[in-house]
C-alpha cells in the first residue's frame, strides 16, 4: 500500500445501520433482533464484579515525580491485567467536563442536525457506527463520532461539529492534555519494557491521535444487548474517560469479566496490539466489551495513539529468548490497522494476521 504521510488517510468503509438513539426514542420498549445476543455470547457466569477493586489504580504524579514502587506497579499493571486507571493525571477537572457537557450537547441534537456530520462510505471519520462489515451481523447499541485529532493535516474539519457552543475548541484542547499524558506515558512504557525513554516515541516517528465519543443509549433489556462487541484495541495504548456514575466498561481477566468501576475523572488506559506485539507478549492487550444500562445512558471519550500507517512493528529483540519464543512476524501497521477496520469487532481474531502460524489460536 503507498502511504502519502501528508495526506488524512482514508481507513475502512462501514455499512449504514439504524442510528440506536433515534431508535430508542421512538420506540424505547423495542430491541430488534438484530442487536439481541445469546446467553452464551453474554457469558452471564463468569461475570466476577468482586475482581473489580483489584483492578491497579497508578499514580501520574508520582510516575511522573520518578517513584520507583509506581513504575513497578505499572509493568504489573500491564502485564497481569494490561488495563488500569491513573489519578492525578493534571487533565483539569473544569476541561473534562466542558468535554461531557458539550457530548452531550451534540449527541441531543435534532438527528437532521448530526446527519451533518455523518461518515461517508469509505471511512471511519464522523457520525455513525464502525466495524459494520456484514448484513448478518449483530449489531452493537451505541451510536460513535469519530475524529483524527493530530496530526492536523489528518483532521477532516467537515466532521468536526460546528453547531454546539466551542465543542472545536474543546475537543481541541482536551485532546492536547490528553496526548501529554499519553506521550509521558510512552516513556515510562518504554522504561519498563527497557529501553530509553523516548524509544516508543522515536519508533512511532510522528503519533497519530484518534478520539470515538461512545454514545450508549438505556435498552430496555440491558441483558440481551452489547454497547460494544469483546474485542482488544489495535492502538499502542488508550486513554478514556467514562461517566463517573454509570457502569458499562468491563475487562477479560483470567477468563472472567470484570467491571471497570468508575473514579471520578480517573483515566482508564489500556495496552493496545501495538505494545503487545512490540513486547512479543509480555504485556497483554486485554479483551473489553461495554454493557448498557435500563436507565441511564452513558458516553465514554476513547482517545487512541497509534503508529504511522508506514511504520514496521515487531517484537523487540530482547524480549525473545528460549523460554519466549518470538510470537508475531513484522507487520506494517497501516496494513494491520486496516484489516482489524474490515472485520466485525471479535473478541482477538484479528491479531491473528500478526502471529506467527504455530502461535495462531485455531477456535
Amino acid at each position: 500500500m503507498s502511504v502519502n504521510i501528508d495526506e488524512a488517510p482514508i481507513f475502512a468503509p462501514s455499512l449504514p445501520v439504524p442510528n440506536v438513539q433515534e431508535m430508542v426514542k421512538v420506540n424505547p420498549l423495542q430491541v430488534p433482533t438484530k442487536y439481541v445476543r445469546n446467553e452464551e455470547e453474554m457469558e452471564k457466569v463468569n461475570y466476577m464484579p468482586q475482581l473489580s477493586s483489584e483492578i491497579p489504580v497508578i499514580d501520574f504524579t508520582q510516575l511522573s515525580n520518578g517513584n520507583m514502587e509506581e513504575l513497578l506497579k505499572l509493568e504489573i499493571a500491564c502485564k497481569e491485567w494490561g488495563f488500569f486507571q491513573m489519578v492525578n493525571h493534571g487533565v483539569e477537572k473544569d476541561l473534562i467536563q466542558r468535554m461531557r457537557d458539550a457530548s452531550n450537547e451534540f449527541f441531543e441534537l435534532p438527528m437532521e442536525e448530526k446527519e451533518k456530520y455523518a461518515m461517508l462510505p469509505n471511512d471511519i471519520q464522523g457520525y455513525g457506527q464502525n466495524y459494520v462489515v456484514s448484513e448478518e451481523q449483530t449489531l452493537d447499541w451505541s451510536d460513535v463520532l469519530v475524529l483524527i485529532i493530530y496530526p492536523d493535516r489528518y483532521r477532516k474539519l467537515q466532521f468536526w461539529p460546528k453547531t454546539s457552543h466551542g465543542f472545536k475548541e474543546i475537543i481541541e484542547a482536551y485532546s492536547s492534555e490528553v496526548r501529554r499524558v499519553g506521550e509521558e506515558l510512552l516513556s515510562f512504557l518504554s522504561i519498563i519494557m527497557g529501553l530509553e525513554k523516548h524509544a516508543l516515541a522515536e519508533l512511532h516517528k510522528e503519533l497519530i491521535q484518534g478520539l470515538r465519543v461512545n454514545y450508549y443509549p438505556p435498552c430496555n433489556n440491558p441483558e440481551q444487548v452489547l454497547g460494544l462487541s469483546p474485542h482488544s484495541d489495535t492502538t499502542t495504548i488508550t486513554l478514556l474517560i467514562q461517566d463517573d456514575d454509570v457502569l458499562g466498561l468491563e475487562i477479560r481477566n483470567k477468563g472472567n469479566w470484570v467491571p471497570v468501576k468508575p473514579i471520578s475523572d480517573a483515566l482508564v488506559i489500556n495496552v493496545g496490539d501495538v505494545i503487545e506485539i512490540l513486547s512479543n507478549g509480555k504485556y497483554k492487550s486485554v479483551e473489553h466489551r461495554v454493557m448498557t444500562n435500563q436507565n441511564k445512558r452513558r458516553i465514554s471519550y476513547a482517545s487512541f495513539l497509534f503508529p504511522r500507517d508506514d511504520v514496521e512493528v515487531e517484537p523487540f529483540d530482547h524480549m525473545i529468548d528460549a523460554q519466549n519464543p518470538k510470537m508475531y512476524q513484522k507487520v506494517k501497521y497501516g496494513d494491520y490497522l486496516r484489516h482489524s477496520l474490515k472485520r466485525k469487532m471479535e473478541r482477538k481474531t484479528h491479531t491473528d494476521v500478526a502471529k506467527i502460524k504455530e502461535h495462531v489460536i485455531v477456535t
